[in-house]
C-alpha cells in the first residue's frame, strides 16, 4: 500500500506553518529588556545634563534645588575649568588628525595585502587595544623618563596617539575588507594613474571607516584620565581637573560641558551617519 503527496495548487493552497508558541511572547521581552538595558546606560547622562540646571548656592551638587540657566551663562566663569577644558579638546583634534594619518594606511595594508609578519602586526593591534590602560600609561611614563622627555602638554598628545592608532587601523581594516578591488582595476584600465584611482574610488569608498576611526580616536581622547594621569606633568586637561575638584565638590560647569560635549558628539556622530547613507544611496 503506498501514499502519494498532493503538490499544492491554485486552487488548494499550501497550508501555512503553524508559528511557534514561544515566538511571541520572545519579542515583548526582548524588547523591555533592551529598553531597561538603554535606560541603565542613558541615567548618569540624564543625571548629568539635570544637574546642569540646578540653582544650587553651594559647591556641592547632588541635591535638586531649582531651575536655572545661570550656569550656562556663566559656562565660563571659572578660568582653570575653561583652560582645562581646551587643552582636551585640542589634545583630542590633534590626536585624532595624526592617528588618523598614521592609522589608516595600516588598516589599508592590514585589509588588503597578505604579507610577512601580517599577523603579528594584527595580533600587536588587538593586543594594543586589549591592554589595560594603567600597563600602557606606566610603559609610557618609564619611556620619557628613560630618553628624558619632560612630560607635559606634548607627551599627553604621543600618549594618545599610541593608544589610538590600533582603533583607527582595527576600524579602516573593516573596511577595507569590504572593498571590491575589481572597481579600482576598472579605473585603472579606464586610464587613471595609481593615485587618481586611489582618491576616487578607494577613498571614497573607505571614507566612512577613516570618519569613524577619527571621531573615536576624539572621543576617547577626550575623556581619558587613565593614561593622561601618567604623562601630564603639570599639564590639566578636563578629566584631571574634574576628579581633582571632586574631592571638594564639582561645580554646575562641569555638568553643561559635559552635556554640550554630549550633544556635540550626537551631533557629529549623526551627520557622519547621514552622510554615509546619502554616500551609499
Amino acid at each position: 500500500m503506498t501514499t502519494t503527496t498532493v503538490a499544492p495548487t491554485a486552487d488548494a493552497p499550501a497550508t501555512p506553518r503553524p508559528r511557534r508558541a514561544g515566538r511571541g511572547r520572545r519579542r515583548p521581552t526582548l524588547t523591555l529588556y533592551t529598553g531597561l538595558v538603554l535606560a541603565w546606560l542613558l541615567l548618569p547622562i540624564a543625571v548629568m545634563i539635570l544637574f546642569g540646571f540646578n540653582d544650587t548656592h553651594s559647591k556641592v551638587n547632588f541635591t535638586w534645588q531649582g531651575f536655572t540657566l545661570n550656569w550656562y551663562e556663566h559656562l565660563f566663569a571659572i578660568p582653570n575649568l575653561t583652560s582645562a577644558l581646551v587643552n582636551s579638546l585640542t589634545i583630542a583634534l590633534v590626536v585624532a588628525v595624526v592617528a588618523t594619518l598614521l592609522g589608516t594606511p595600516i588598516g589599508m595594508a592590514l585589509g588588503r595585502y597578505r604579507f610577512r609578519g601580517r599577523g603579528s602586526v594584527d595580533l600587536l593591534m588587538f593586543a594594543a587595544i586589549a591592554a589595560p590602560e594603567i600597563a600602557l600609561g606606566a610603559a609610557l611614563l618609564s619611556l620619557f623618563i628613560v630618553t628624558g622627555v619632560p612630560r607635559g602638554y606634548w607627551t599627553i598628545v604621543i600618549a594618545h596617539v599610541a593608544f589610538c592608532i590600533p582603533y583607527v587601523a582595527i576600524t579602516v581594516r573593516a573596511r577595507m575588507v569590504g572593498h571590491d578591488p575589481t572597481l579600482e582595476e576598472a579605473a585603472r584600465d579606464l586610464g587613471a594613474g595609481p593615485w587618481t584611482a586611489f582618491r576616487l574610488v578607494t577613498l571614497p569608498m573607505l571614507l566612512p571607516g577613516v570618519a569613524s576611526g577619527a571621531l573615536l580616536c576624539f572621543a576617547l581622547s577626550v575623556d581619558d584620565y587613565v593614561i593622561t594621569s601618567f604623562n601630564a606633568g603639570r599639564t590639566v586637561t578636563f578629566p584631571l581637573w574634574v576628579y581633582s575638584a571632586s574631592r571638594t565638590g564639582v561645580p554646575p560647569q562641569v555638568n553643561v560641558m559635559g552635556t554640550l560635549i554630549f550633544v556635540g558628539g550626537l551631533i557629529i556622530a549623526g551627520s557622519n551617519v547621514l552622510f554615509s547613507r546619502r554616500r551609499a544611496s
